[in-house]
């Protein structure tokens, strides 16, 4: 009997770990949680991946959405709040990021919309150019709730005293990663939820 009991206690932690484990996705050694909690509304991971830069990994991203999305006009067309999080895997300038992110809304953004955005893209260079440098292990989210507008955390702190109001910051913002000439193809896929295998 008390084999038994043991057996059945031992079966117990074993699901209480698996679950337990079940609650982070872990990528490039970063973990992110499945599910996170923004405005009262449970979001959960979409997806996350790599971005690379030739063979080397720069950093971690992940998409957070309230329901599942398979392709980039699903995402755009999701109701309610968002997040993408990125999570740096190397140093990189602050203000170079700041003009990569610039540069690749502008490549994936119509022209009529990045004009509207214009106001968020000069704020998010703004927080840039204020770091010198974003180093491994740094990690920033943008949080779009809808009526309310984007804002930027650094380390999960706020680095704006008032959201970018337009909409159409947050869809470009996303684009850089999902739009027709998104940064890495990979991660596009990954934040996608699609798994394909890595071209080397």
């Amino acid at each position: 009997m008390r084999a038994i009991l043991v057996a059945a206690c031992l079966a117990l932690g074993s699901l209480a770990a698996t679950s337990a484990w079940a609650e982070t996705v872990e990528v490039a050694n970063v973990k992110y949680e499945t599910a996170v909690d923004i405005a009262g509304q449970k979001l959960q991971l979409n997806g996350a991946g790599i971005r690379y830069k030739f063979v080397v990994k720069v950093y971690t991203a992940a998409l957070y959405l309230t329901t599942k999305a398979s392709t980039t006009q699903e995402v755009l067309a999701a109701h309610g709040p968002k997040r993408i999080h990125i999570t740096m895997l190397r140093e990189i300038d602050g203000n170079e990021l700041g003009k990569l992110f610039t540069k690749g809304m502008e490549a994936n953004t119509p022209r009529e919309e990045f004009v509207k955005s214009i106001n968020g893209v000069l704020k998010l260079s703004e927080v840039f150019a204020t770091r010198k440098a974003l180093v491994a292990g740094d990690s920033f989210s943008v949080d779009y709730i809808p009526g309310i507008g984007s804002t930027l955390m650094l380390n999960g702190k706020p680095l704006m005293t008032e959201p970018i109001k337009e909409p159409e910051f947050f869809t470009g913002l996303l684009r850089i990663w999902l739009g027709d000439k998104p940064a890495d193809d990979g991660l596009k896929d990954a934040l996608l939820g699609i798994k394909k295998e890595r071209r080397r």
